[in-house]
């Protein structure tokens, strides 16, 4: 029999799922979270479920917010079900499904009045986000854009916000005006220095309208940089079945994720903080070493496989992986060029991790797909393979193989497969990366033009040249025989 998941029905679920320990009326609101999304409710809103299930922290309940369309539809799936979220993680050797519950409202998706309330309300001491890498107002250096128009538009009317960092804004003024302390500003999302990259987007929204108040907040509030890793597949109907097929939990939008997640971050809060430390989040002084390792191994990774598995037609990553080609592929372009110019981290080894990375990609129950990794890339590129790069390029140092990815990056937005597929993308700039990309196929300067992409490693005459090699290779040859010759050795000219 399937229950149709609800607080009332938490008994039936009980069945063949753990469910909270604690009584979820018994929680109290801390936390405003912008981007209610697969990758929260797998990682963070997990993190505070251990902590209330541990009898702990029960002032620490989350409340969602959200700008976008998409955060409409999930506050209407998740106040269905009294936002409770089934998460289900897969290893390779277990499925395991808990309903979670630390979140006990969201708020009205564009309703500006009721979304500062809230955050101008005392109990709310954090407010946490996670909005993508594309939605920082930032460009290639990880510098705030100010003359966005949606970022202009709130400084000209900051009453009434339409983005999270004018929203912010206000949540902070209404704070000041009743004389309530700051909260603290908390980034969840794969950027270096985060918490650097999100202080620079509230100061800079606020100064648009009152530059002597965005002087206040960089000196009164916390934005603690953080590391956060579990990965996180898109659901669709194939989870959602399951979930009714397998555990007879009926969840308008369950999360899928892997059994692994890791959260490092500095311990700098305005308000007080839960005690994440129980449950197993590691706080440090300085974080950057861990989303070095992090961003550039994994996401790198990630986005290393992600255009030749597409233009292989490969759909999954765990597939793509299994193919010996782009797995060798990963495991030189690591060796060589991205774990090198990884600074150390404490009490970790670089070789073990990328060895746990491969692990993770290869497990066929997580399901990824290679659209999911494709998708963004020109936010992603900036922020996951370009660094390296540059500073591959800085210390003297060859980018044959990271030159390929920018290379395999551009052929991809040509808009076919190796076998005439046609490509749909998933990227803000998807218009001009195409048009470019095929101009490319002759000139292969046409798709180094984006400052705002490639920045300084557009100006680099060996990354040219090497860009320009693989882009030839891949068009005459395919992606296959390209990487068999980068395998070999035989890439660089």
């Amino acid at each position: 029999m399937t229950c149709k998941l609800s607080l009332a029905t938490l008994p039936d679920a009980a069945r063949t799922a753990a469910i909270p320990g604690y009584d979820r009326a018994s929680l109290k609101a801390g936390i405003v979270h912008f981007g209610v999304g697969n990758f929260h409710r797998a990682h963070q809103a997990i993190y505070l479920d251990d902590l209330f299930n541990a009898g702990t922290d029960h002032d620490w309940a989350i409340v969602g917010a959200g700008v976008l369309p998409s955060d409409a539809a999930m506050r209407e799936k998740l106040a269905a079900q009294d936002f409770l979220t089934t998460v289900v993680e897969q290893d390779n050797n277990k499925t395991a499904a808990r309903v979670t519950a630390p979140m006990i409202d969201i708020l009205p998706v564009g309703d500006a009045a009721a979304i500062i309330a809230r955050l101008a309300d005392p109990e709310i001491r954090i407010v946490s986000m996670t909005i993508t890498e594309g939605g920082y107002f930032i460009d290639a250096s990880g510098t705030f854009n100010p003359a966005h128009p949606d970022i202009a538009a709130d400084g000209q009317n900051p009453g009434a916000p339409k983005t999270v960092f004018g929203l912010i804004v206000a949540g902070l003024k209404a704070r000041r005006e009743k004389g309530v302390g700051p909260f603290t500003v908390m980034s969840c999302d794969n950027i270096p220095h985060n918490g650097i990259v999100t202080a620079n987007a509230v100061v800079g929204t606020a100064a648009l309208s009152d530059p002597a108040f965005a002087n206040w907040i960089r000196e009164n509030v916390a934005f603690p940089n953080a590391m956060v890793d579990r990965i996180t597949p898109a659901t669709g109907q194939r989870e959602i079945d399951f979930l009714r097929n397998i555990f007879h939990i009926e969840d308008n939008w369950p999360v899928y994720c892997e059994e692994f997640k890791q959260w490092v971050l500095e311990d700098k809060f305005t308000a007080g903080r839960p005690a994440l430390e129980k449950v197993g989040v590691t706080f440090v002084p300085d974080v950057t070493p861990y989303e070095h390792m992090k961003i550039r191994i994994l996401n790198g990774g990630h986005a290393a496989i992600a255009y030749p598995a597409a233009l292989m037609d490969i759909h999954f990553v765990h597939d793509s992986m299994e193919d010996p080609l782009i797995r060798a592929f990963l495991a030189k372009l690591e060796k060589d060029e991205i774990i090198p110019i990884v600074p150390p981290v404490p009490n970790t080894s670089l070789t073990d991790y990328f060895a746990l990375i491969e692990h993770r990609l290869l497990n066929p129950k997580i399901a990824d797909t290679i659209p999911r990794l494709a998708q963004d890339g020109s936010n992603r590129q900036p922020k996951f393979i370009l660094p390296s790069t540059l500073d591959n390029l800085r210390q003297g140092r060859d980018v044959v193989g990271l030159a390929l990815v920018s290379a395999l990056w551009c052929r991809y937005f040509a808009g076919k497969t190796d076998s005439g597929k046609d490509i749909v993308f998933n990227d803000a700039s998807a218009e001009r990366l195409h048009a470019a990309a095929l101009k490319a196929k002759d000139d292969p300067s046409a798709f180094l033009v984006f400052d705002d992409i490639f920045g300084e490693v557009a100006k680099s005459e060996l990354f040219r040249k090497r860009f320009a090699h693989a882009l030839k290779t891949l068009w005459e040859k395919g992606t296959r025989e390209t990487l068999q010759l980068y395998l070999d050795g035989k890439l660089a000219v």
